[in-house]
This record gives C-alpha cells, sequence and structure tokens, in this order.
C-alpha cells in the first residue's frame, strides 16, 4: 500500500513544480470574466519544459505568454529568495494593467490558508512588488527610463517587443539586458511578441529560427495551436454560426475550399470548424490583419504588415511550398572550388542538363561582411526555373571571381549578366580575363561621337533599375519563373519603391543583391545568346 504524503510532503511537492504550484495556488481570470484556477495550456508547458537561457516566442493573440510570464515570476520569486524580475511592455498603460493582474495573482495565493508559507509583501507600488525573502519583481515600459542596468535578475521578459518605439531601442535594451542577467543555470531572458512588419525583433526570431546554431531558441506559435482550441471555442461557434447564416444554413465542406485553405486544411490541419472562423475574422477585419494575429508561419507573420514591390500573397504561397536544397551527399561532378560552399553560401536545387542553356545574374560587393550587401548568384533555365543562389557577404572579388566562374561553368557555361558597378567592374575583367569565361552578357552603347560599341556587364541606372525590377516582377506573378532560394523570397518581401528609388530601406540587414542578381538572370534569358558552344 502506497505511503500516504503529509501535509508538508505535498505542499513540497507543489513548490518544486511550477505547473502544480500555479494550478493549486494562483487563480486567474478566463475569457468569461471568472477567477479560476492557472491551468498551463499544452503550449504554454511545451515552453517551460523546453525554455534555454535565451528565448525568443512569436506567437498569435491571446496565447497566453504574458500571462505565464507573471506566474512564473510569481512562483520563482515565493520560492527563491533573494532574486528579482523583470517584464519590460511597449507602453505604460500596458505595464499599469500587468501588474494589477500580478497583484491579484499574489493575493489569490491561500494565504489565509497556509499563513508561513508565502513571503509577505513589505512594498507594493505602481511598479514593483518586493518581498520579505528579498525577492521583487518589477514591471517597466519601453518608453520610461532603465529599470535594467545596475540590477541583477533572474530573469528578463520583454513583452510584446516588436511595438517597442523602434529597432535602436530594442537592440539597446537587449544589449543592456544581457549582462543584468544572473549567471545561473536557471536564469533567462524571454522574448515575445505578435509580428509587427520587419524590425529588430524579426531579424532576431528569423535568424533563430533558421539557424540551429543560435545561442537564441526560437518558439513559434500559429493560430492552430491546441490552446485556441479551448480558448477560442466561443468565437469558433460565431463562426459556424456566420458561415451558416450566409450560406443558407450549409456547412462548410472539403469541397468549398479555396486554394489557400486548401493548404490550411490538409498541410497544416486546419479544421474546416476553424476555416469557418478564419472566414468570419477576416470578413470583420482583414486578411492581411488575421495573418499578422493569427499567422500560420512566420513567413506569413512579418509579410502581412509589409507593403512591397512584389504581390506578398504570392511570395506567401512560394514559401510555404518550398523544397530543400540537394545535399552535398547527393550531388557530383560539382567544381571543387564549389563544395565547401554547399549548404553555406551556396544551394544548389537542381542540376544541369546536357546541352541546355542555362542564364545566370551577378551581384558584386565589397566582401567586407558584417552589415554589408552580399555578393549574390542566381541561375535560371530557359524555362525560368531557378537552378541554383548563392550569396556571401565577406568573399572577395578575386575570390567572387572564381566562384563566378566555376558555377557558370558548371551550368553549361551560363549566359551571366554582371552587374556592373563600382565591384562589378573589376570582377567582370577577373571573370573574363583571369578565368577565361567567356559567355557574358554585353551591352550596347554609343559614344560621343556616335559610334556603337558593346561592353560586358549591365549597367544600372535608375530608368533600367525601374524596367529590370519590373520584368521580374511580372515574370514572378505571372508564373514565368519559379524561384526555390528563401532568401531571394525574403528579400522580394521588403523590397520597396520610396520617393522613386526602387530597394530595401528599412536599415541594417535589409538588402536587395539577391533580387538584383535574380532580375538579372531574367534579363540574361531575355538576351538569350551563347558566345561558347555546349
Amino acid at each position: 500500500m502506497a505511503k500516504q504524503l503529509s501535509t508538508q510532503e505535498k505542499l513540497n511537492v507543489i513548490l518544486s513544480d511550477f505547473k502544480l504550484f500555479a494550478l493549486n495556488f494562483i487563480k486567474i481570470i478566463d475569457n468569461n470574466g471568472e477567477s479560476v484556477p492557472f491551468t498551463l495550456n499544452q503550449e504554454q508547458e511545451q515552453f517551460i519544459n523546453e525554455k534555454i537561457k535565451y528565448n525568443v516566442i512569436l506567437k498569435g493573440r491571446q496565447i497566453g505568454f504574458t500571462t505565464l510570464s507573471l506566474g512564473y515570476m510569481l512562483y520563482s520569486a515565493v520560492t527563491k529568495p533573494d532574486t528579482s524580475y523583470i517584464i519590460v511592455t511597449h507602453h505604460e498603460k500596458v505595464s499599469k494593467s500587468l501588474f494589477i493582474k500580478l497583484k491579484k495573482m499574489y493575493k489569490s495565493l491561500p494565504h489565509k490558508k497556509f499563513p508561513n508559507l508565502f513571503p509577505k509583501e513589505l512594498l507594493n507600488n505602481r511598479e514593483e512588488l518586493y518581498l520579505d525573502n528579498g525577492s521583487r519583481i518589477i514591471i517597466a515600459s519601453a518608453k520610461g527610463e532603465d529599470a535594467i542596468s545596475g540590477n541583477t535578475f533572474q530573469m528578463i521578459h520583454f513583452s510584446e517587443m516588436a511595438k517597442y518605439p523602434n529597432s535602436e531601442i530594442m537592440e539597446e535594451m537587449l544589449a543592456t539586458a544581457i549582462p543584468a542577467l544572473a549567471k545561473n543555470d536557471s536564469a533567462s531572458i524571454i522574448i515575445e511578441s505578435t509580428a509587427m512588419g520587419y524590425n529588430y525583433y524579426q531579424e532576431l526570431f528569423m535568424k533563430a529560427y533558421r539557424d540551429k546554431g543560435s545561442a537564441w531558441k526560437a518558439f513559434f506559435y500559429n493560430w492552430l495551436a491546441e490552446a485556441y482550441k479551448k480558448q477560442f471555442s466561443t468565437t469558433y461557434d460565431e463562426g459556424v454560426q456566420w458561415y451558416l447564416n450566409n450560406n443558407k444554413g450549409v456547412r462548410l465542406s472539403a469541397k468549398d475550399l479555396e486554394h489557400d485553405e486548401q493548404t490550411l486544411h490538409e498541410r497544416y490541419g486546419a479544421t474546416l470548424k476553424q476555416i469557418m472562423w478564419r472566414r468570419y475574422y477576416i470578413d470583420l477585419k482583414s486578411l492581411e490583419t488575421f495573418m499578422r494575429e493569427f499567422p500560420t508561419t512566420p513567413e506569413e507573420a512579418f509579410m502581412s504588415s509589409q507593403k512591397g514591390v512584389f504581390n506578398q500573397a504570392m511570395i506567401q504561397e512560394r514559401l510555404l511550398n518550398l523544397e530543400p536544397a540537394i545535399t552535398y551527399k547527393e550531388l557530383s561532378d560539382l567544381p571543387e572550388v564549389l563544395l565547401p560552399l554547399i549548404g553555406k553560401s551556396l544551394f544548389i536545387y537542381r542540376t544541369p542538363k546536357n546541352k541546355t542553356r542555362y542564364f545566370g545574374g551577378v551581384d558584386s560587393a565589397s566582401g567586407g561582411g558584417g552589415e554589408n550587401d552580399s555578393s549574390t548568384i542566381s541561375i535560371i533555365d530557359p524555362d525560368g526555373e531557378q537552378m541554383a543562389s548563392f550569396y556571401k557577404n565577406d568573399i572577395p572579388i578575386h575570390k567572387f571571381a572564381e566562384v563566378v566562374a566555376a558555377v557558370g561553368r558548371y551550368y553549361n557555361n551560363a549566359f551571366l549578366a554582371i552587374e556592373k558597378n563600382s565591384y562589378g567592374l573589376p570582377l567582370i575583367e577577373r571573370v573574363y580575363n583571369d578565368h577565361s569565361y567567356y559567355n557574358l552578357m554585353k551591352q550596347k552603347t554609343f559614344d560621343q561621337k556616335g559610334r556603337k560599341k558593346f561592353t560586358k556587364g549591365w549597367l544600372t541606372n535608375q530608368t533600367n533599375k525601374s524596367i529590370l525590377i519590373e520584368d521580374m516582377k511580372e515574370a514572378f506573378e505571372t508564373g514565368q519563373v519559379l524561384i526555390h532560394c528563401r532568401e531571394t523570397l525574403d528579400q522580394m518581401a521588403i523590397y520597396e519603391e520610396v520617393d522613386g528609388k526602387l530597394g530595401n530601406k528599412k536599415g541594417k540587414n535589409k538588402h536587395d543583391d539577391l533580387v538584383m542578381s535574380f532580375a538579372l538572370s531574367i534579363q540574361a534569358r531575355k538576351v538569350n545568346k551563347y558566345y561558347v558552344d555546349i
């Protein structure tokens, strides 16, 4: 017969487990306005179990991560004496609201039932809860004074970071937070937000999401998360009723789904009920608002708030259907100089076929690394399907020339359009003279005496750049090209026309070099010349 635990032993078990502590001791207000035990939903529990020191969360609306952080901070402050915690919001009013929620959580603890179990409050003002075990919880605003410097925190939570005033403040606050974090294994920084376009938060999340070697761990919770099924059950029912009212009482069936809904249903497991609610929400607001507040993928979340030159919905659909690049082990006959680049800066999507003409665009940069532009290559076949992409920002011109020649030769001496900018001129000379690569696009020009001549490369000016981009826009949006490179699509998503000028003007790390190289590959295909035999 199992031994019955004493009251103290039961309390010790509860105090050692946040999930049990929340369930037994903390009360929260649910969607119906009722005070209920804080039962962690599936996504909250997963995060608590899997979080590391540096965490960044992208999620839809109202999934409960701010409530989770408040509860976890309270639990930690109660059970770990002499520790400090801070949650930073995007606005003073939000900070005030969260502090009220925190105080309600503290008051909901069963103080009378267990008078000696919980530390007493020594200070409880508008921005700090200080307990007699030496622990404290601070709530601050990104628009207020610096509350991080000079302190040591067991946990730092940046709530809705994408809504902070600007990227510079986001980056500065994080730079202040990292050295302020306690030096123990359980200390952590949590950044969580819904998407608000392209900014420092977006860069941080996407790097962590795609780079498995990142110090940050990315968590993404889309609108199909389990938490929403219970939390949004009432609004789901509203969506169903709205649909029935507008469709003669007939429910949505699989054969009624539109193309994007079929993808949601078949690939992501969206139920027909959820899709009816989605239509209801879109009717009330807009598709863009839904994609931002209830995204299916991270790319969709950030893209939906962006106004760009290229069709955002088509970019998103393409991103949803990308195939992985060919792996190193699957490739054969690749030039030796290219082997170390595979999967790092060179991505092969299709291998060359005999006697087939290929076309490429090349955009060169300084090779200075850091936040500088990348040197890029895009290769397409006669049908417009992308065969390969290359991007690297720390490769010097002479090394890049070697890569350009090697990639071109691998694709049957592809016909290359190299942009003739300040770095393109020496690149063209090295590719042509040092590597004897002759299949290069030439532009027809006239000198001052009216004599016609042909010069190697593509000289970009404001007029022909508009043509260059418009041709790419038309080719992409009419299905004349098929892009496989995720980074190219990411750059297209933020490519804008501002005051008559084309490019990515959203701050640092917002480059358009792959857009340029792909657009140049389209021009090479339009010319459709080959100066060498294949």
